[in-house]
Order: structure tokens, then sequence, then C-alpha cells
């Protein structure tokens, strides 16, 4: 990015986000936040995993590479704590020793900032459609810094025109540039439906192995970073076209493809947005957000901009969501049982409409955009209090946060085979009372509230029940939106060896189902949902034998009060 490009984009971020990084107070009718912080607040079962799928070890490469950073990053950190503490200039651990916080005390109430859709687009303008003019196939796989040493190559596509700077990057195939400088210039000229189609035929040389000039050679990681950059720049194309719909399955191959690249995860969220899917936006502008820091992105403004993008995402689906409301309290250790009530309590006085049902996420930590900073850890963190005006919209939550294997299950006869009407109804209440509650909790954090892969695990389960109605299309998004998130998942937190094994059948099986090989039945996700009625089955009997034996203890002890009775009557 050139100096004037650059002073543009701070121009920008000064005028429509001058306090991104400011801790600012939301709250209204759908959203509150307690004024001074608080000092409130296994592993899956192993499964078989598929062997000889390309997919599985790419998983495993991706997984050591997401530790090999992390660890970086780890040691970066340390370093500059230590220099602080050398020169006296470390800060007081003011979050560990916060005081209680007294929850009777009046809340600060304002409303819920707007942010227009001009300063959306801008960030769109800016990030998304990048470059647009100057450089035809502009691709980064990470970024570098002083501060971490790359482990995986960075790698950029250029028009030929244009000469790079950098002597590692990859040839590209001769006949492959040709149909990508061919399909840059129809885009250029705004002829977005005829550029579509030769990145089409881009991708289609690419799969058939003219990727890289020496194939042989290249690694898989530089032929997918590639495929990516085709796939991506479909979705600009679908985008320009006003098609998301179009562009959405490229998105997600985009991100499975190269998950590192925080461009695609932006791009993502874009997509979402068009389609009106507010809380996956956020959840994809924030794992934007923190991609670019974790591979060594330092111009603020551009994280300040992604920021700005992340928060109108969460306000625009707290402001639509009709059936819940939310409030968030910053806390700064664990919180105790009694404070969980006290903070229920304030929630339904603030929201009383919204008290039918009141869950408050403990499984783990929320942040939000207006204060969190992925170079000082922990960021600020956010207790989340979701309220319902429906207690069947909530009640699944309790359920779904104490299983070790996160599933939904519903069925009237545990272990019969699912009617048409059954299917019917499982699916709608997945896709609309389900699937956008977790998405919503999921969109202010990112390692995940629930057990691993909740949230990706429920989507391959509604998958499945596409699938039985053969809605072949929806089916293939939902599978293709898991799989970027399972792709993802080894940057976003540290997995164990037998989560990594999960993560590698779970993709293996995700790929197979696309693909149209092997019978459903077989999916691990089907699997694991098979164990959670198991699971269902064992707890409903467990308390229908507690209730049985409730009443026959009152019958006994009311026979026994009778005759007591009958003998001081005679």
């Amino acid at each position: 990015m050139d100096s004037g490009n650059k002073r543009n984009l701070e121009n920008t971020v000064d005028m429509v986000y001058p306090d991104q990084l400011v801790p600012k107070i939301n709250t209204s009718r759908k959203m509150s936040s307690l004024e001074n912080p608080s000092s409130i607040l296994e592993t899956p079962q192993e499964t078989k995993k598929t062997c000889g799928d390309k997919q599985a070890e790419i998983t495993v490469e991706r997984v050591k590479m997401a530790k090999s950073i992390k660890e970086k990053q780890n040691n970066d950190l340390e370093k500059l704590s230590f220099k602080r503490k050398a020169e006296g200039e470390e800060k007081p651990a003011g979050r560990k020793e916060a005081k209680v916080l007294e929850l009777e005390c009046p809340l600060i109430t304002l409303p819920l900032p707007h942010i227009p859709l001009k300063s959306i687009m801008d960030v769109e303008v800016k990030l998304v459609y990048v470059d647009e003019e100057d450089v035809s196939y502009e691709f980064v796989e990470a970024f570098t810094s002083p501060g971490i040493q790359p482990t995986c190559r960075t790698a950029e596509i250029v028009d030929p025109l244009h000469v790079p700077n950098f002597k590692f990057l990859p040839e590209i195939d001769k006949w492959l540039q040709v149909a990508l400088k061919d399909a840059s210039l129809c885009y250029r000229q705004k002829k977005y439906a005829v550029a579509a189609g030769q990145f089409r035929t881009a991708l289609e040389l690419c799969s058939k192995g003219a990727a890289l000039g020496k194939p042989f050679e290249a690694s898989a990681g530089d032929i997918a970073s590639v495929a990516s950059f085709i796939e991506t720049k479909l979705v600009i194309c679908y985008l320009r076209m006003r098609k998301p719909d179009l562009a959405l399955n490229h998105a997600h191959r985009s991100i499975v493809l190269n998950p590192a690249y925080f461009r695609n995860h932006l791009r993502q969220a874009t997509v979402f947005r068009c389609l009106e899917r507010y809380s996956e936006a956020a959840r994809s502008a924030m794992i934007a957000d923190y991609m670019f820091w974790l591979f060594g992105g330092s111009e603020q403004c551009i994280s300040k901009l992604i920021k700005l993008y992340w928060q109108a995402m969460i306000e625009e689906a707290i402001t639509r969501a009709d059936s819940f409301s939310v409030m968030y309290t910053p806390f700064a250790t664990k919180i105790k049982a009694d404070k969980v009530e006290k903070v229920k309590e304030v929630f339904a006085k603030t929201h009383p409409a919204y008290v039918e049902c009141i869950y408050t996420d403990l499984q783990g930590h929320h942040i939000l955009p207006q204060t969190v900073d992925w170079s000082s850890f922990p960021p600020q963190q956010y207790l989340l209090t979701l309220g319902f005006k429906n207690k069947e919209d909530g009640k699944f939550l309790e359920k779904v946060s104490s299983r070790k294997l996160p599933t939904f299950t519903e069925h009237k006869t545990p272990f019969g085979l699912l009617t048409k009407e059954d299917t019917v109804r499982q699916m709608e209440t997945m896709g609309k009372r389900i699937l956008p509650i977790l998405d919503f909790i999921r969109s202010t954090q990112l390692n995940g509230s629930f057990p691993v892969y909740s949230g990706v695990m429920e989507k391959l389960q509604y998958a499945s029940f596409l699938s039985r109605l053969q809605r072949v299309k929806e089916q293939s998004q939902v599978i293709g939106q898991a799989m970027a998130e399972l792709a993802t998942i080894p940057y976003l937190q540290d997995i164990s060896q037998q989560e990594a094994e999960l993560l590698q059948s779970l993709m293996a099986d995700a790929m197979d189902t696309l693909e149209g090989r092997r019978n459903d039945k077989e999916r691990v996700w089907n699997k694991i949902q098979k164990v959670g009625r198991i699971e269902d089955f064992l707890y409903q009997l467990e308390d229908n034998f507690l209730k049985t034996k409730k009443l026959r203890t009152a019958r006994r002890q009311k026979t026994k009060m009778k005759r007591l009775q009958t003998a001081q009557q005679s």
C-alpha cells in the first residue's frame, strides 16, 4: 500500500471511527453493559479417523503450523513484557485485583450507536475490493513482521506487467497466467459476468494440475494458495454482480484452501452481510481481525476498519433480533454462583420483556470490538447474558452447554427412524431456533463458549436433515461453511491430540459428503448424534426412576400416617 493510499485509509478511520480502541458502554432496549469491571467471572469422544484423505493430512499440517505461529507470538509478548519490567513501565494488574461490582448500582443507559451504511461500504471498498487497478492477482498467504519469523511462504500473484520485488514468488503456469490476465482485464472493464466465466476457466485449469510452473516440485500449500486466490476473485465478481448467493460457496472454499489470510474471512463477512446474516458476518470479521494480527499485521488503521465492520455487524444482529435480548457484563476473575443470580436480576430489571428464559454463558469469555487488543492478553472479557421471550427458544442452551459432545437431539422415539414430518420439524427447529442463537453467541467469542466444535457440529447435523429432504444446494452451502470453520479452528485455539483427530475425521467426512461419496449414515457427526440420543434416553430413564421413587415414597408416608391415625383413634 503506497503512502497516498495509506493516508486516505487513516483519514477514513479518523472520520468514521475515531475512538475504536476506547472502551464504550453500549446499552439499549436490546443490549446493555454494566458500568464497572467486576470480579464475576472433555475433550470430545475420540472417533475413528478417516485414512488416506488429503484434506485430513492438510489439517495436521495446519495444526502444527498454527501451534508454531502461536508459540512465536507468545515468545514475542513475553519479550515485550520482560522489556517493560526492566524499564519499570509495566502496567499494574488492575484487572486481577478488580473489586466486586455492586450490581445494585444504577446502569448507564445509552442509545445503541448506529454505524451508517456508507461507513460499512467504505470499509468494503478499501479492504474487500482492494488493489483492483494496480494489482490484478493480489494474494498474500501470510504477513510477516520483525517480531515473527515466517512459518509459511509469503506468496503474491501479480500481473506480469508489474514485476514484484520478491525472489521467492512461485512461478505460475503460463496458460493459467493468461487466463487470469484475461479475467482481470474484464474485471477492470466492469464486465463482471465475463470475468467470472474467465475465473471459472482458470479454476478448472488449476484443478487439472495447471497451477504452478513446476507442479511436481510445488508444495500443497502453494497450490492451495493459487486456488484460493481464484476462489476469492470469484467472490468479488459475484458481489459486484449483486449475487451473494453465488459468492457464498466460493467464499467458504477460499477459506478452506487458505484459512490464514485475513481478507478471505473479511470477504466472507461481506457475503454474509449482503445475505443479511449479520451474526455470521460479525464472527467472520472478528476472525479476520485476529488473523491480521496473528500473521504480523501492524497497520492499526486496517485493524480499526475491520473492528468497525465487526461492531456494525454485531449491532445489526442485535437490532434485528426479536426473540432475544442481550447484556454484556465486564469481569476480571471467575464468577461465583451468587453473582450469576445478581446478574440475572439486573438483566430482568433492564429487559423485562425477555425474562421467560434467562441464560448466562459460563463456558467461555466474550470480547467486544470496542475494547479488544489481541497483543494484550487476556483482552477485556465480558460475561454474556441472553434473555428470551419464549422459553422454548433458549432452554436448549443449558442442555448443550452441559454436554461433552456438542449435539442437539429432540427425538420422541430415540432409536426409531425419523419420518419425513419429524425431519422437517427438526430441520426447522435447528435452522430457525438453534443455529441463529449459537451464531450470535459465537460472534463475540473467538474460541467458542461451548465444548470444542460447537456450532460447527450442529451445522453438520443440520446438513444431514437437508440431505434427507434432498435440498442439495443448501446442504452444500452448510457443509462448505462448516469446513471453513473447521479449517480455521487450529489458528484460533489450542487443541489436543484427541481433538485434532476428531477435526481430521470431520474434515474428511465433510469432503466425502460434498463429493457424493459413502453413505450419510457413516458420518462422524451422525455417530455423535446417536451418542447424544443414548445420553438423552439414559437421563430420561433416570428422571423417570427418580420421579417414580419420589411418588412411591410419598405413598408409603401417606399410608403410614393413615395407619398411625387409625391406631390412635382405636
